[in-house]
């Protein structure tokens, strides 16, 4: 299926234009020489790619839940959660964290987020941000980008679709995407 048109208010992203950006995030990362220790992403937008980042770099991946997107199907921001427990496999978050959101909006949750890592996990020597969307309205500016995006508009990320979905409507929408084909 193709993706609307753009605009000043709305940006449509597939999932091919979506890889792609987190792939040249990656790239960007790497040639600008900074070498990290873990990659840090933010559930839920940073949980891909994070994903990504981890295994394209061979670095262990942690995961922390944030939340301020609540209301109203998630497009309503509150206040910003951050979970008390980080998930990871290898040994504290320490060293140099490469810290992984999809976007900065407000920028409240990544300076939060640094914030918090900084006074709570000794072990980290230093922590860079990367996103692949900076809107004009934020207040943080990420170590690294793919776009700015000086109108914020709100962004139709690929796998929005599914915050729409029930299970007991998968069988009929799984057939109407095979039917697309």
């Amino acid at each position: 299926m193709s993706t609307p048109p753009s605009d000043d208010k709305h940006l449509w992203v597939s999932w091919d234009e979506y890889n792609r950006l987190v792939e040249r995030l990656a790239l960007k990362v790497y040639e600008s020489g900074w070498k990290f220790d873990m990659v840090l992403c933010l559930a839920r937008g940073g949980v891909r790619p994070g994903d990504v980042f981890s295994r394209i770099f061979d670095v262990p991946l942690a995961i922390l839940s944030t939340s301020s997107y609540r209301a109203d199907k998630g497009t309503v921001q509150g206040d910003l959660d951050i979970a008390k427990y980080m998930t990871m496999t290898r040994g504290p978050l320490s060293g140099k964290i490469l810290l992984v959101d999809d976007l900065a909006d407000s920028g409240v949750t990544l300076m939060k987020v640094v914030d918090h890592v900084k006074a709570n996990f000794e072990g980290v020597t230093e922590v860079k941000t990367a996103v692949i969307w900076t809107k004009g309205s934020s207040a943080f500016k990420p170590d690294y980008q793919m776009q700015e995006l000086p109108h914020n508009p709100w962004i139709h990320q690929p796998f929005e679709d599914y915050d729409g979905i029930r299970p007991h409507q998968l069988a009929a929408w799984i057939k109407k995407g095979e039917a697309a084909k």
